[in-house]
């Protein structure tokens, strides 16, 4: 499981000072950028060097409690499955250990001209 930090800035807030839900999405794509580095992938090569990129195909995302400003949270990644072209993502946003979003993330992977690919053998075996 991946743990990444995240502090609530006032940009990320609604008058009443309450997370946006979008930001919440946000938050997780930051994560798993995270991750993905953390696990000596480097995205730009992939794309340069490969012509490969990853993409969210889908989100289903569960919101379960508000975020508020200048609150820290950390978002929770664990990879569900993996494919040879796909993995699966659980991803939850704690507070304080307590749920406040979930969802499971379906990321792609495919070319740059937007043509579905398999993952290289070598990003699979760093994944799993």
């Amino acid at each position: 499981m991946h743990r990444f930090p995240i502090r609530v800035y006032y940009e990320d807030t609604d008058m009443a000072g309450i997370v946006y839900y979008a930001n919440y999405l946000r938050y997780i794509e930051r994560a798993r950028s995270d991750w993905v580095r953390g696990l000596g992938i480097d995205q730009m090569a992939l794309r340069d060097e490969e012509g490969l990129v990853f993409a969210v195909r889908r989100i289903e995302a569960d919101y379960l409690k508000s975020a508020h400003f200048d609150e820290e949270l950390v978002v929770e990644t664990t990879l569900a499955r993996l494919t040879p072209a796909r993995l699966v993502m659980h991803q939850k946003i704690l507070r304080d250990g307590e749920a406040l979003f979930e969802a499971e993330v379906v990321v792609v992977c495919m070319s740059t001209e937007g043509q579905p690919a398999r993952l290289p053998a070598n990003i699979r075996q760093q994944l799993q």
